[in-house]
């Protein structure tokens, strides 16, 4: 979908592509929680605050619920553990910063942000990456035990899953993320996840990898991806976008629809995106994507249900 004037400011979420839900008490859970999430972003956008700290925020609240593959409520590893990733991106400078197979930091979204301002780097990964949030000793960066992650729901789904031994294209998707553009025209974008169920020690999907799964830049939009991994990385899903507005021309509403339509490189998941002029798009090939977006002229969706 797109918004059909110029928007002062624009904010999209999504919460991971797959099977549409059927359990109604889940599916209003939920949209209680991207509810909470959209008028966070929303409150930030609307006083002027920046999108960084939009999507930062808004992120953070889906990783503090178990409802999503993301913080709290990631899924486990083969020997099931947590190992989380995350990234954010800054759309008027190209910053960005980006942290994998994390497994003591509540909000990896703020330890990726604290890599971009606070390092040289744009990835840090595994001990290196919960080496450098205890050294930072920031209370926006807590430290947890591990224990923390690991959920009953999802310590019952490697069970089901290591029963069957073998995943649906749905079961490797699970994702949240966050697209804002603010009142000073500048994108950010950013992405959380726990990862794929049963996935191997050390795996790293298109979550933490800049170009792949997040992307922002203010002379085109912000994308933030969620879908089977291995091939958003393999065809720079997220940079792919940026770059057929910026080549082609194309709209944003185009660019994500050929992508996802693309027959020679097929693509199983979902996109949401926010263009310089503050369009909207929300777009998914699974059986389903929770998600929810607003912007200053009033736009308000939130569906977590198909």
């Amino acid at each position: 979908m797109a918004a059909k004037q110029k928007s002062d400011y624009a904010i999209v979420i999504h919460g991971g592509a797959g099977n549409a839900p059927t359990d109604q008490e889940f599916i209003e859970a939920r949209e209680r929680v991207l509810e909470q999430a959209l008028s966070t972003g929303t409150a930030i956008l609307d006083k002027g605050g920046t999108s960084l700290d939009a999507v930062e925020q808004v992120i953070r609240i889906l990783e503090d619920s178990p409802l999503f593959n993301a913080g709290r409520g990631g899924v486990l590893t083969a020997k099931g553990h947590n190992e989380l990733d995350a990234t954010i991106m800054n759309g008027e400078t190209r910053a960005c910063g980006a942290v994998g197979g994390v497994t003591t930091v509540k909000n990896p979204i703020s330890l990726a942000r604290r890599v971009m301002t606070e390092t040289r780097h744009v990835l840090l990964a595994a001990e290196g990456a919960d080496a450098f949030a205890q050294q930072l000793n920031d209370p926006a960066v807590e430290i947890v035990d591990p224990a923390y992650f690991r959920t009953k729901r999802q310590a019952e789904r490697l069970k089901r899953l290591k029963e069957r031994e073998k995943l649906t294209p749905e079961e490797q998707m699970g994702t949240v993320g966050c697209v804002a553009l603010d009142r000073h025209g500048n994108i950010a974008a950013g992405t959380s996840t726990g990862g794929l169920v049963n996935k191997k020690h050390g795996r790293l999907g298109d979550s933490p990898i800049v170009g792949a799964g997040t992307y922002a830049d203010n002379s085109t939009c912000g994308i933030s991806c969620t879908g089977v991994g291995e091939d958003f990385i393999r065809n720079v899903i997220a940079y792919d976008i940026h770059a057929r507005m910026h080549y082609r021309k194309q709209n944003l509403d185009t660019a994500i629809s050929q992508v996802l339509k693309s027959k020679e490189h097929p693509i199983h998941g979902g996109i949401i995106g926010v263009d310089r002029r503050g369009n909207i798009t929300m777009q998914f090939n699974s059986g389903g994507m929770a998600r929810a977006a607003a912007d200053s002229t009033g736009l308000r969706v939130i569906e977590a249900g198909k």
